[in-house]
């Protein structure tokens, strides 16, 4: 059985790449602590209505001219995140604040495990479902 045929773990697998890719970002913010000039970056937030945002905007196929159109979502529903200016910046134009940085990559850790725990539990109840429960 493929899991990511099904619609919840491609989800799943977006959250969890997204949380890589967010954590080579944090990491590549504290290794250019002492670099001059250097701005931190991050991703924008992941959120699971952006993620669907795609399958809503879909319109349904007629296969024949008595069927109903259908709706179709109108406009994005992604928003720009708003960038915090830094409170903190070094002689040296540098704007990293690692205090800020390893708690976001604690954060971002913590979400991962979370989000790992959750895919773990979906295949247990599928297992359960299939009557393999123990194994």
């Amino acid at each position: 059985m493929d899991l990511s045929n099904l619609a919840l773990f491609k989800l799943i697998n977006r959250k969890m790449d997204w949380h890589t890719q967010r954590q080579e970002v944090l990491a590549q913010n504290i290794a250019n602590a002492d670099t001059p000039q250097y701005r931190p970056n991050d991703l924008k937030p992941f959120t699971f209505r952006d993620a669907l945002s795609d399958s809503r905007r879909m319109k349904p196929a007629s296969t024949d001219p008595a069927h109903l159109s259908g709706t179709v979502a109108q406009g994005g529903l992604a928003k720009e995140q708003r960038v915090r200016n830094p409170y903190e910046t070094a002689p040296d134009g540098n704007a990293v604040v690692l205090e800020e940085q390893v708690m976001k990559v604690s954060q971002n850790n913590m979400d991962y495990q979370t989000i790992t725990n959750l895919y773990r539990k979906q295949v247990a109840m599928l297992k359960q479902a299939i009557g393999r429960g123990g194994m």
